[in-house]
C-alpha cells in the first residue's frame, strides 16, 4: 500500500494506493544474489615474474663461476650532510677501484677527513682535458658531463656522473696522469675533492696502504681484455712453423652463490567460516587465492628491490648511466641498449613510461609495439617495454629504467626456483596446514621460494634518476 499526500487549498488531501506487485526489497530475501569472487587492487600484470626464466635449483643455492677478472668495479661513495656541511663516509671509501679491499679503517678515516667540500654551479668546469691529474673528485650531489674532443675537434659529452660517482682515483696510483676529458658541470651540485700530495702524504706514513697500492697495481698491469678478465694468449694471422703460445682460462676462485630466499605468512581461518560459508565459494580456497597473490606480489617486489639478490642493487656500476637531460629520451634508450649485445625486455614504472612517451611526442616521435602474449605493449628498437610498479620512484620525482638479457644459455639474467616441495599448489609455492588451536582456528603456513642471479655483469643495466613529472 502506498500513501501520498496531495497539497489542497486549505487543507492536504491523502491518496491511499494499493500495492500491485512485490517490491524488490522483498524479493530479494528469495533470492539468491550473484557474486563475484573475491576482488584485490593490489594484484598487478607482474611481467617480471612471467618473462624471466626460471632455473631449478635443486639444492637451494645457485652458483655463478665465472673467468677470473682483474679488474676491479667502480662503485658508489658515501656521504654524510650536516647542514650545509658534507663529509664522506669512511668505509665507502672502498668503492674506489685502487681502495677496494683495503681493511685499516682508520687510514680511510684519515683519508676521508682530507677531502675538501666544493659548490659547483650549472657550466662551471671542474677539469680541464689535458691537464695534469692532481685531485680526485667525488660527486656528492648533482650531475656533471665528460666532454671530450671529437675526430674533428668538436666537444661531445661522453659520458654522465651523478650521486656517488668518482673521477680522476687514478691519482692515487700514478702521479703523471692526464685528464682524457674535461668535467662540466650539469646542474648545481657538491663535490669532495682530494688533493694528490694530501694523499701522498698519508700513503708515506702508512705502510699498509702502500703495500695496498703496489698490488693494486700490479694486478691493473696483468695482461686482461678490455672487460678486465684474464687475458687467454693466443697468435692468429701466422705462416709457417710458428711457435704457438700456451694458454688456458682461469676462474674465480670465490665465486658468488644466491641462496633461495622466501616470503612466508600464516594464514588463519576460522573452523566456523570454512564450515557453514562456503557455498557457493569455498572461504578457506579464497583466502588462499589471494593471500598467494599477494605473496607473488611481494617477490616481485623483493627481485627489483632485495638488496641481497635484487635486480636494482646488484646491477653493475659501470651498467649503469644517467639521464642526459632528466626526463627519459629515446637518446638515453639507445645508450641503454648500446651497453649489452643482446637486450630482450625494457622495464619501467608507468609512469617513466609515461613521462618517455612524452619525450617521443615532443619529438615527433612514436614507439613501436610488440605482441606479447597476447597483450599490445609498447617497445623501442624491437624491444618490449614492459610496465613495473616495483620500481620505485624516489622522492615522487625520479626512478629508472631497467634492461635486461635473459635465460641461462644466452648469459643473462635468471629467476630462482625450486619446484617439487612439499604440500606444492604452485611452482616454489606451498601451503601447510599448521593445525587447529583453541580457539577453533585453522592455521596454514604459506610460503614462496625465489631468487635471481645476474650470471655476466652485462646482462643488466640501469637508466638511473629518470624525471617521471612533467615539464
Amino acid at each position: 500500500m502506498t500513501v501520498e499526500t496531495e497539497p489542497g487549498p486549505g487543507s492536504a488531501t491523502v491518496l491511499v494506493r494499493a500495492q500491485l506487485s512485490l517490491s524488490t526489497v522483498a524479493a530479494r530475501n528469495l533470492a539468491t544474489t550473484t557474486k563475484s569472487r573475491p576482488q584485490m587492487q593490489e594484484i598487478s600484470s607482474r611481467w617480471l615474474l612471467k618473462t624471466l626464466p626460471w632455473v631449478q635449483v635443486s639444492a637451494g643455492t645457485y652458483r655463478v663461476n665465472r673467468r677470473l677478472r682483474y679488474a676491479t668495479g667502480r662503485g658508489r661513495v658515501g656521504f654524510v650532510q650536516t647542514g650545509t656541511s658534507v663529509g664522506v663516509i669512511a668505509p665507502s671509501l672502498r668503492e674506489v677501484p685502487a681502495l677496494r679491499g683495503f681493511e685499516d679503517d682508520a687510514v680511510l678515516e684519515e683519508l676521508a677527513r682530507r677531502f675538501v667540500q666544493r659548490g659547483f654551479a650549472p657550466g662551471d668546469v671542474l677539469v680541464q682535458e689535458g691537464a695534469p691529474i692532481e685531485e680526485v673528485f667525488l660527486v656528492a650531489h648533482g650531475k656533471v658531463d665528460r666532454i671530450g674532443t671529437g675526430k674533428y675537434g668538436e666537444q661531445t659529452v661522453v659520458g654522465t656522473l651523478a650521486d656517488g660517482d668518482h673521477i680522476g682515483d687514478e691519482a692515487l696510483t700514478r702521479a703523471d696522469g692526464r685528464w682524457p676529458y674535461t668535467v662540466r658541470a650539469a646542474t648545481a651540485g657538491v663535490a669532495m675533492a682530494l688533493a694528490w700530495p694530501a694523499f701522498q702524504e698519508l700513503a708515506d706514513r702508512s705502510p699498509a696502504l702502500r703495500e695496498h697500492l703496489v698490488r693494486h697495481l700490479a694486478d691493473s698491469d696483468r695482461a686482461q681484455n678490455a672487460l678486465g678478465e684474464a687475458e687467454i694468449d693466443m697468435s692468429a694471422g701466422h705462416r709457417g712453423e710458428f711457435g704457438l703460445p700456451g694458454a688456458f682460462v682461469d676462474y674465480e676462485l670465490s665465486p658468488r652463490e644466491y641462496e633461495l630466499s622466501v616470503a612466508q605468512t600464516v594464514l588463519k581461518v576460522h573452523t566456523r567460516v570454512a564450515d557453514l560459508y562456503s557455498k557457493p565459494m569455498n572461504q578457506t580456497e579464497q583466502q588462499l587465492r589471494l593471500t598467494i597473490e599477494a605473496l607473488r606480489e611481494r617477490q616481485e617486489h623483493e627481485l627489483v628491490n632485495n638488496p641481497e639478490f635484487g635486480l636494482l642493487g646488484n646491477t653493475a656500476f659501470d651498467q649503469r648511466i644517467q639521464t642526459h637531460a632528466g626526463p627519459p629520451t629515446p637518446d638515453d634508450l639507445d645508450e641503454l641498449l648500446s651497453m649489452r649485445r643482446d637486450t630482450d625486455f625494457l622495464f619501467a614504472h608507468p609512469r617513466a613510461i609515461a613521462a618517455f612517451g612524452r619525450e617521443c611526442n615532443r619529438r615527433g616521435l612514436y614507439p613501436g609495439s610488440v605482441d606479447l602474449g597476447g597483450h599490445h605493449l609498447p617497445a623501442w628498437r624491437g624491444v618490449p617495454l614492459l610496465p613495473c610498479g616495483k620500481i620505485p620512484v624516489v622522492g615522487g620525482h625520479t626512478s629508472s629504467i631497467i634492461a635486461m638479457r635473459v635465460g641461462e644459455d644466452n648469459q643473462g639474467v635468471i629467476g630462482l626456483h625450486q619446484i617439487g616441495i612439499p604440500d606444492e599448489v604452485e611452482p616454489g609455492l606451498n601451503v601447510r596446514f599448521m593445525g587447529i588451536d583453541e580457539k577453533a582456528i585453522a592455521s596454514y603456513l604459506v610460503s614462496a621460494y625465489y631468487s635471481a642471479a645476474v650470471l655476466v655483469p652485462d646482462a643488466i643495466g640501469v637508466l638511473e634518476n629518470v624525471e617521471v613529472g612533467h615539464r
